[in-house]
């Protein structure tokens, strides 16, 4: 035993050793997350020890020649465990503590090369005669590269695109009809994954040879993206119009993963087919929710477009309608009317109107869809409407002298708001948002004019039940201002103002 343990026991094993569970446990501890590859490298440094004692017990047993080569390759087994728990020491703790973080192939050139010279020497060791093996080894070599020239080609390919950082893990790209982001740089091939949960493996060659997108990224800029959302709008509505439609409906909302700077615009960006062409461009800085994103915008613009009377335009064509067609559509123009209706039975305010009257009413009732954050209204602005909600829910918000804002409740569905601004051509007094997808319809004041020309009492009837919630407004108002609150009007001062801003006389 006492031969196999000289044998066994050379002047280097021990501190290879220690050198080996100082770097397993120092990186271990500071990487966790990769324990598992510095352990099988440990491992790996144990089989090699493992075989160097076996090739003494050979040695022992009067085997020399076979002890010999069993040594060599098992030093070198040892040898590459050490080597490569150091190099993972140097370039994944050494280097990060000084600020670089070289490309992972460099690491691997590195250990690659280290390994070659450590074979080398020790077949020199060995006393191998290494000129024949380098004169032959060149000639296979160069019918290894003519036949591997592809696999050559990515290996080179992802070195390259590695050491001069063209690309990084992470960067979102474009290539032919892939988008999606980086995962890893082999040196083979890169593996990019898709927003549609899919890897694709490019081999680094490709990515040499083709124009490659790296999206979201300018120098000294945040990472964002510019979409485009396009619609077309009828010639017959003005540009300006439209365009300040557009931008208001996005730049006034907060929306996840739309960028405030630079703000969303919209231009025209050509004629089509006898419309006009249009193209809302905002900053997207989560590109992963491009579609989603997209969506949200979609459904503001075309929101705001409705709520202006501004219809998004279809194609052009020529249709003979049958009597199949008149009939479905006047049933769904009877099933909106009754909906309308419906909205106009939770409104106090036309309560003592007629049946006909009412009617009236609906049929001048326009749509007014918001979506999720929409502001309905604003708190000091005019605007002779009055909304009713049919479906969703929005909240009153008041905003006080100190700069603070309260909220004054929730209108759900069958509520309605800002009567105040269609009747008197008063300020809004509260801000109303949309808290969830709201479903509504808008009232102007020129289309209830004609109803009041005809019937001049209703306004007695409508200024008392105003009055009645104008105190419960203000009460609102007072808890919200904890005090401060506006003086209420007088009996009777709601018709006066009603008659005059209608122009109605007083009845003699």
């Amino acid at each position: 035993m006492d031969r196999v343990l000289q044998s066994f026991w050379q002047p280097e094993t021990p501190w290879q050793i220690v050198v080996a569970a100082a770097l397993v446990l120092a990186l271990a501890k500071l990487r966790p997350e990769e324990r598992a590859t510095y352990l099988n490298t440990l491992r790996f440094f144990v089989v090699g020890l493992a075989g160097h004692f076996a090739a003494a017990l050979v040695e022992v047993g009067g085997f020399a020649r076979t002890a010999e080569v069993l040594q060599v390759l098992f030093s070198v087994i040892a040898w590459i465990a050490v080597l490569r728990l150091t190099g993972f020491a140097f370039f994944r703790l050494a280097l990060p503590l000084a600020r670089l973080r070289p490309p992972r192939i460099v690491e691997d050139l590195v250990l690659a090369v280290a390994y070659a010279v450590l074979g080398v020497v020790h077949l020199r060791l060995a006393g191998v005669e290494l000129s024949g093996i380098l004169a032959t080894s060149a000639v296979v070599t160069a019918v290894l590269a003519f036949a591997m020239q592809d696999t050559l080609g990515n290996v080179l390919g992802g070195l390259a695109l590695q050491l001069d950082n063209s690309i990084r893990v992470g960067d979102w790209l474009r290539i032919d009809d892939v988008v999606g982001r980086i995962t890893d740089i082999r040196w083979r091939s890169t593996l990019v994954e898709t927003r549609n949960w899919e890897t694709v493996v490019i081999p680094n060659s490709v990515l040499m040879k083709s124009k490659v997108v790296i999206l979201g990224q300018r120098e000294q800029q945040p990472l964002q993206w510019r979409r485009w959302i396009w619609f077309d709008v009828d010639p017959g509505v003005p540009p300006a119009r439209v365009i300040a439609t557009a931008e208001s409906a996005v730049q006034e909302v907060e929306l996840k993963g739309v960028a405030r700077a630079p703000l969303p615009n919209c231009v025209l960006m050509g004629f089509e087919r006898g419309m006009l062409r249009y193209a809302l461009r905002y900053w997207l800085t989560i590109l992963a929710e491009d579609d989603p994103t997209d969506s949200r915008v979609r459904l503001h613009v075309f929101n705001a477009l409705q709520r202006t009377g501004i219809r998004v335009a279809e194609p052009q064509q020529t249709v003979h309608l049958v009597e199949e067609d008149e009939a479905h559509a006047e049933a769904v123009r009877k099933r909106e009317l009754e909906r309308r209706l419906h909205a106009l039975s939770g409104v106090d305010l036309f309560a003592t109107l007629s049946a006909e009257e009412r009617q009236q009413v609906a049929e001048r009732l326009q749509y007014a869809p918001f979506a999720r954050g929409d502001v309905m209204t604003r708190q000091g602005n005019t605007s002779h409407w009055l909304y009713i909600i049919a479906s969703g829910e929005a909240e009153t918000v008041v905003e006080l002298p100190d700069g603070k804002t309260r909220s004054l409740g929730t209108v759900g569905a069958g509520g309605f708001f800002g009567e105040m601004g269609m009747l008197t051509g008063e300020p809004r007094a509260a801000t109303v948002i949309a808290r969830t997808d709201v479903d509504c319809y808008r009232l102007e004041k020129a289309s209830f004019q004609d109803l009041l020309m005809t019937r001049p009492k209703i306004a007695e009837d409508i200024s008392r039940v105003m009055e009645a919630r104008r105190g419960d407004l203000e009460q609102a108002r007072r808890d919200a201002a904890q005090g401060v609150h506006a003086p209420p009007a007088r009996s009777g001062e709601l018709l006066e103002r009603i008659r005059r801003f209608f122009g109605l006389k007083p009845p003699a």
